[in-house]
């Protein structure tokens, strides 16, 4: 067996592993899944109990955007400002966000922006395994309802989460990986440039290569 196929093989029996390690025991599918609507989804999440972060949450923050979008933003989780009003990057960094956007020509609502979990963690801490567990299925449903053609991972839980892995972002972010025909390009979380912005220009970068991907589909 040539080399290249080995690696494959090998890469594949590792990823399967890592997949059973987080409970995982199937892959899931983004294929478009028919007769299903955000706003049957958004109801399921409604009052949503299925993990602990219901017990300090305000509201459930879904989501928001084009519902045919060719770009989807998916963060981590959300913050103060977006449990209050139910929206997603309302706060600080997501006015960032939204000037990112507005660098490659793109208004907010072109596009779909989402989180890895869809209730505020308390004092904002990172989302813990159990909770992402929770949230992944109705995350997988939206990208399944949506059909984004690229997806921008923002910040080190989404990447980690989408791409199952345990690298850190600063190894991830601006490359390309592809998902069921989705493509997946990682860049840092908004938040995280407010605390550290000399990383603004990799993020630069990083956009434009989400515009370029855009284009090259396209768009």
């Amino acid at each position: 067996m040539p080399g290249d196929k080995k690696e494959v093989i090998f890469d594949l029996i590792q990823y399967l592993q890592y997949l059973r390690e987080k409970g995982i025991y199937f892959l899931p599918s983004v294929k478009k899944r028919k007769g299903l609507s955000l706003e049957e989804v958004r109801r399921e999440l409604r009052n949503c109990e299925r993990c602990k972060l219901h017990r300090s949450r305000r509201t459930v923050v879904f989501g928001e955007g084009n519902e045919n979008a060719k770009l989807m933003l998916i963060g981590e989780g959300p913050g103060y400002d977006e449990d209050i009003q139910g929206r997603p990057f309302v706060g600080k960094a997501g006015q960032l966000l939204t000037r990112i956007l507005q660098s490659i020509q793109i208004e907010r609502n072109e596009v779909y922006i989402t989180n890895i979990v869809k209730c505020r963690p308390p004092g904002n801490r990172t989302p813990e395994s159990d909770e992402i567990k929770s949230c992944f299925p109705f995350l997988l449903k939206q990208i399944q309802i949506i059909q984004p053609r690229i997806i921008c991972a923002l910040g080190t839980v989404s990447a980690q989460t989408l791409l199952q892995t345990d690298a850190k972002i600063t190894s991830l972010r601006g490359k390309s990986f592809e998902f069921s025909g989705i493509k997946i390009i990682p860049t840092y979380h908004p938040a995280f440039l407010l605390r550290n912005p000399e990383k603004k220009i990799e993020v630069w970068e990083d956009i434009q290569k989400v515009a370029k991907a855009l284009r090259e589909g396209g768009q």
